[in-house]
């Protein structure tokens, strides 16, 4: 892989500038240019040294770039390949990171651009938008999908499978239909389930809150998602409407299922489902490498007193070691502790564990 190369990026979001970062950790030779409709975006970004060269508007400048990273909304990316089909330069690899890929292939080889593309879908985010949010190992251990076109050469694939995974992500080839039937499976119906419960609560809580105030636990843990761009779902549904359509058919088919269950008293059944659930749950990866994000997180138990928190804040940071989040938790029906403590690392994790328990602290480990 060459050091010394050029990157544009069309749009510099949370994912498109946590792989300009990366790039610059990586490749610090490397000169990165990049459009986005907010000049506040290409400002922060050039400040911040995640690129070197701001563009107002797409032109012959992209001709000189080796990769180009179409990072705008999924429905925006395939209208930038008509302007950008004039500045593509014969050995350039042109890639998008949208989480639907059937639509832009299509608008792909409608314009003739097979060649070119391969579609990337990096498996890495959060609820959390935008380049200040970005970070140069976000992408670190996590899937990054690649779906080559029917005429992609083997030279471009192996090109940009090397260059995935000199930033420390894995890639992971598929055909972009294979892609967005798995996804609306593992990714997009999650969504749909997580801001439908959230509503449910909304609209069946009481005029006090009471819902509101003792959710936690199991609920907040799979409603975070649901405070996920609203505008980038909108776009996501309706870009891959019929592989969530059908997955969604067979998930209202399986709770119908479920409530018969319940109603004829099949103990059995509501046992399997439980049983069934958690076998397959725990046999996911716990490496980082799955769809499910990687959680860092200890939980202790602390007496109520004023500058606890503190007192234990103090400790890390006086040993080098950052906390991504810290709470409360005020619901404890399935928990063992009082604070919940999240880290950024799995080594920052381990050495706040065994530092705390030094300091007669009782943790529990997730």
């Amino acid at each position: 892989m060459e050091t010394t190369f050029t990157a544009g990026f069309i749009g510099l979001g949370l994912i498109g500038g946590s792989i300009a970062r990366a790039l610059k950790k990586y490749y610090p030779n490397v000169h990165i240019m990049a459009h986005s409709r907010s000049g506040k975006t290409t400002d922060y970004a050039l400040a911040e040294g995640i690129i070197d060269e701001a563009c107002s508007c797409i032109d012959e400048r992209y001709h000189l770039c080796d990769y180009i990273f179409l990072c705008a909304p999924v429905e925006c990316n395939a209208s930038y390949l008509t302007v950008l089909k004039p500045f593509l330069k014969e050995d350039c690899i042109l890639t998008d990171v949208g989480s639907t890929k059937t639509d832009i292939h299509s608008k792909v080889k409608e314009l003739g651009l097979e060649k070119y593309f391969i579609g990337g879908h990096p498996m890495a985010g959060s609820e959390k938008t935008g380049i200040d949010n970005s970070k140069a190992h976000l992408l670190e251990n996590a899937y990054y999908v690649l779906t080559p076109t029917e005429v992609t050469s083997k030279e471009r694939i192996v090109r940009y499978r090397t260059l995935v995974e000199s930033i420390k992500a894995i890639p992971l080839v598929l055909t972009c239909e294979k892609h967005d039937y798995v996804v609306a499976a593992i990714s997009h119906l999650p969504h749909i389930i997580a801001s439908s419960l959230v509503n449910l609560v909304k609209d069946s809580d009481d005029s006090e809150g009471t819902m509101k105030k003792v959710a936690a636990g199991g609920f907040k843990d799979i409603t975070r998602i649901a405070s996920s761009s609203p505008e980038m779902w909108e776009q996501i549904c309706a870009t891959n409407s019929e592989n969530i359509i059908s997955v969604l058919d067979d998930y209202i088919n399986s709770l119908i299922e479920i409530k018969f269950s319940m109603a004829e008293h099949d103990t059995h059944s509501i046992y399997r489902l439980f049983s069934s659930s958690r076998d397959y749950r725990n046999s996911l990866s716990d490496t980082g490498h799955g769809a499910i994000p990687q959680s860092y997180s200890i939980y202790c138990d602390m007496v109520d007193e004023a500058g606890g928190i503190a007192a234990l804040a103090t400790i890390l940071a006086t040993n080098g070691i950052s906390i991504k989040n810290i709470g409360i938790v005020h619901n404890r029906e399935f928990e063992e502790a009082v604070l919940h403590v999240e880290f950024y690392e799995k080594e920052a994790k381990i050495k706040a564990a065994n530092l705390l328990r030094r300091y007669r602290y009782t943790i529990y480990e997730r």
